[in-house]
């Protein structure tokens, strides 16, 4: 590698317009690989690994830890030992130059907003991206007691080849508090009411955990509406689950209750953040969020997952399906994947728990576009 490579303050999440290098996991000098953690980037929501993008020496910390930056600013050089320092000097202040200017012309630039349509006479919340894109949209299912923010660090990836739907199930996020039986068809049924209601005829389905068994239900009941389907930490393929969390998730209503239940969902506890405690606890005082979240765990989780879709998996045909698991998943362990058709892509994450598109966001993301054509 003979070229300059810059190192820009990531854009973890929509919304996101600074972040703080936490740490420096590697030095100045040290050869990196591509994929290889090289900072702790620490944001309003979470602190997450920052991975190298490509292969080479990381030349210079151009930020300091604990330093603020604005998104796309230089934070660090990677260079081949063969270029010299003055290079890299210049390389930096042109870097610096440039990107002033780029800030000045894009001040104002809004962050895309979640809409909400009506499915059958009850409002529904989605979050739209990546509108220009051409190619069947990407739809974003997220778990029991999540919601779209789920996808910050998925989203704006995925956004950059193709249309992306993050939508909020019924009893979460800004979606009704309604929610039925509360089962997976109930709650497919509603996922293919915003795909109607927005003119989505076809997709791809991402789901996570609940949205998982939600996201392969649809393409049983609906399979003309399924270009693929991928399964994260998925509800539906087997019988276990961490019963105490889904309770300990509802009843907790302080945060000293609710951080070591949310600390169950990470390998690395840390990203629990203060923020994303008071966020959940903000949204159970939700006049409904309570009691549909009671609804949803008493018909699929209480007594083990009532609904075991594995058995079905054939029934998909073409559909092509793969399956991502955190290998360290303390709530719906890994093992469950295991004995599934030849057919299903299988992927167990090293260093992942329940939430591997939070702790391992670049490979998921990597893992998706790859899948999805």
């Amino acid at each position: 590698m003979t070229a300059i490579v810059a190192v820009t303050m990531p854009k973890f999440g929509l919304a996101m317009t600074e972040g703080k290098v936490a740490a420096w996991t590697k030095g100045e000098g040290a050869p990196i690989a591509a994929g290889d953690e090289i900072a702790d980037i620490e944001t309003t929501k979470i602190t997450n690994a920052y991975e190298s993008p490509v292969a080479g020496v990381l030349r210079r910390h151009v930020a300091q830890e604990q330093e603020e930056l604005p998104v796309g600013a230089l934070i660090a050089v990677i260079a081949d030992p063969s270029v010299p320092d003055s290079d890299i000097d210049a390389f930096i202040e042109q870097f610096k130059a440039e990107f002033a200017t780029r800030t000045v012309e894009t001040e104002g630039t809004a962050s895309p907003e979640p809409h909400t349509v009506e499915v059958a006479g009850r409002p529904m919340r989605y979050l739209e991206t990546g509108a220009e894109h051409e190619g069947l949209p990407v739809v974003l299912i997220h778990g029991f007691g999540g919601d779209l923010n789920n996808w910050l660090f998925i989203q704006p990836a995925l956004s950059e080849r193709h249309r992306v739907i993050a939508l909020d199930l019924p009893g979460h996020g800004g979606s009704t508090k309604e929610v039925g039986a509360g089962d997976p068809a109930t709650l497919a049924a509603s996922v293919l009411g915003v795909l109607n209601a927005i003119d989505v005829p076809k997709a791809h389905l991402v789901g996570h955990s609940l949205g998982g068994a939600v996201a392969l239900r649809t393409a049983l009941d609906s399979p003309s509406h399924v270009a693929s389907l991928t399964l994260i930490c998925p509800a539906g393929l087997g019988e276990e689950i961490d019963e105490d969390f889904t309770r300990d998730f509802i009843t907790a209503n302080r945060r000293k209750q609710l951080e070591p239940v949310l600390a169950k969902l990470f390998v690395d506890q840390s990203l629990v953040s203060r923020e994303m405690i008071e966020d959940l606890l903000r949204f159970k005082r939700l006049d409904g969020a309570r009691e549909a979240l009671t609804t949803i765990r008493a018909t699929n989780f209480e007594g083990g997952q009532h609904e075991v879709l594995r058995g079905r998996l054939g029934e998909l045909g073409d559909i092509p399906v793969q399956v991502i698991w955190g290998a360290e998943d303390q709530i719906i362990p890994s093992r469950q994947a295991e004995g599934l058709p030849a057919s299903v892509r299988m992927h167990v994450l090293a260093g992942a728990g329940h939430m591997p598109h939070l702790e391992k966001a670049s490979e998921v993301s990597r893992l998706l576009l790859e899948f999805i054509v």
